[in-house]
C-alpha cells in the first residue's frame, strides 16, 4: 500500500489511488490547514515534499496557475491537488495558529517569493573615512552628504540592474539579478561593471565634497556571486524582499577586506568566473575572512585606483 510519511506529526499514512495527500492526512486526523476548503483558492494546505517528489502528480491547472504567482519552489506542493503514486515522505507548511494568519496575509497580499533558491552576486559597498568626515559636520550635513552619495551610488545601481536592498549607516547592500531578466551569472557581469562605474562616480563627487565641505571620502565595494534564499521576508503587513544565506555574508566580508589590502573593489573568485573576467589584468590576494575558515582568493578590479590601507 502507498504511504505518506508527515515528517513533524510522525505520521505514516496509508493514501488511495487518487486520493489526495489533504484527504489522506484529513481522513488520518492529522490537523492539516486548507482555509479555503481544499480548492485550491490559497496556500494553507501546502507542503514540503521531502523525499519522493517523483512519486507526486505534475501540478494540475489550478495548482500551476497558484504556484506561479506565488512562485512555489518544485517541492512545494498543495496538499488538496496533489495525488501521489509511490511513497513520500513531506512537511505540513501551515502549524498553528500564528502560522496560518502569516500564510494567509502573504497569499493575499503580493505575488512575491514566498522562498527559492537563486544564484545572484551580492555587493556590499561603503564610504571609506566616513566616520572623521561625519563628525566636522552637523547632523543635517552628515545626512545631506549620506543622500548625495546613495543618490548617485543609486542610480549607478539601477542602470546595472541592481537593486539596493539595505543602508547601513554609511554603507548599503546591493543585490543583482533579482529582478528582470537579467539574472544567474549575469548578475554578476553586471555587479562587476557597476562596481567600475561606482568607483567613476565617486571621482566624480570628489570636487562637490570638496568644495561643500573641504573633506573627501573613498569607497570598498565587495562582491560575491552564490547561491541564496530570495524571499518576503518581515511582519505582516511590512514584508519586503530580501536575500538570505552564506553568500551574503562573503560578500559582507570581501569588502571588509578591501580595508585590509588597499582595493577600491574586491571580487570573489566565483564571481570572476561568473563574469567570465578571468585574466583581464586582475590582481590575486590570498586572504582570510573574519568568520569564514580556510583562505580566500580574492582578485582587486584593475583601473579603478586604490585606497589608503587600513586595519
Amino acid at each position: 500500500m502507498t504511504s505518506i510519511t508527515f515528517l513533524i506529526d510522525d505520521r505514516v499514512v496509508p493514501i488511495d489511488a487518487g486520493e489526495t495527500v489533504l484527504s489522506a492526512s484529513l481522513r488520518a486526523g492529522i490537523p492539516h490547514a486548507h482555509a479555503c476548503g481544499g480548492n485550491a483558492r490559497c496556500s494553507t494546505c501546502r507542503v514540503s515534499v521531502v523525499d519522493g517528489l517523483d512519486h507526486c502528480a505534475g501540478r494540475n491547472e489550478k495548482e500551476r496557475a497558484l504556484a506561479e504567482r506565488l512562485r512555489f519552489a518544485p517541492e512545494v506542493r498543495l496538499a488538496c491537488q496533489t495525488t501521489v503514486s509511490g511513497d513520500v515522505t513531506l512537511r505540513r507548511l501551515v502549524l498553528d495558529q500564528t502560522d496560518l494568519e502569516i500564510v494567509v496575509a502573504s497569499t493575499s497580499a503580493s505575488v512575491e517569493p514566498i522562498g527559492e533558491e537563486r544564484q545572484l552576486a551580492i555587493m556590499f559597498a561603503d564610504i571609506r573615512g566616513f566616520t572623521p568626515f561625519a563628525e566636522s559636520l552637523m547632523p543635517y550635513d552628515v545626512v545631506h552628504a549620506l543622500n548625495r552619495f546613495y543618490d548617485e551610488m543609486g542610480r549607478v545601481i539601477a542602470e546595472h540592474q541592481g537593486r539596493i536592498d539595505n543602508y547601513m549607516g554609511d554603507g548599503l547592500l546591493a543585490i543583482f539579478g533579482l529582478d528582470g531578466e537579467i539574472q544567474g551569472a549575469a548578475s554578476a557581469v553586471n555587479a562587476i561593471a557597476a562596481a567600475r562605474a561606482m568607483a567613476a562616480a565617486v571621482e566624480r563627487l570628489q570636487p562637490y565634497f570638496q568644495n561643500a565641505y573641504d573633506r573627501r571620502f573613498d569607497i570598498g565595494v565587495g562582491i560575491h556571486f552564490g547561491d541564496v534564499i530570495v524571499g518576503a521576508v518581515g511582519m505582516a503587513g511590512r514584508r519586503r524582499v530580501t536575500v538570505i544565506g552564506d553568500c551574503v555574508n562573503v560578500a559582507a566580508r570581501i569588502e571588509e577586506a578591501t580595508r585590509a589590502v588597499g582595493a577600491r573593489v574586491l571580487v570573489s573568485a566565483a564571481t570572476l568566473a561568473a563574469a567570465g573576467a578571468e585574466g583581464d589584468g586582475w590582481t590575486a590576494h590570498r586572504l582570510v575572512l573574519a568568520g569564514k575558515s580556510g583562505d580566500f582568493v580574492l582578485y582587486e578590479m584593475p583601473g579603478v585606483g586604490r585606497v589608503e590601507r587600513t586595519s
